[in-house]
């Protein structure tokens, strides 16, 4: 069909969540490492127009604290040069330790989110 599959925007939702940590100072990995897991708990996206093969776009993404164990990145799908927003969407994570039970996020990171 000559568009980009629906399911890649979940994908380049995770691309921009990680991208936005790392230029925070943080990864995923170091979260990981202090014993913090953020699993998706919630997921949405608004597909608003179609990205065809070779579209050149950025992903925006941008963190905010609902809880201290829970996370909302707000994310859009741009396509570069007409600025059209392909996708707009966000993922709810909730912080759980190695165990799988919920727990505080680091302060760190509730202070990079508030």
């Amino acid at each position: 069909m000559g568009v980009a599959y629906y399911a890649n925007y979940l994908v380049w939702f995770e691309v921009g969540r990680a991208e936005w940590l790392r230029a925070s100072g943080f990864s995923y990995r170091s979260i990981e490492d202090a014993g913090v897991i953020l699993p998706v708990i919630e997921a949405h996206c608004e597909y608003r127009h179609s990205l065809r093969y070779d579209d050149d776009f950025e992903i925006r993404a941008e963190g905010r604290l609902l809880s201290p164990i829970r996370l909302r990145f707000d994310c859009q799908v741009v396509r570069r040069g007409d600025g059209v927003v392909a996708a707009a969407g966000y993922t709810v994570h909730a912080s759980v330790d190695r165990t799988g039970r919920p727990c505080r996020l680091p302060e760190q990171l509730r202070r990079l989110f508030a």
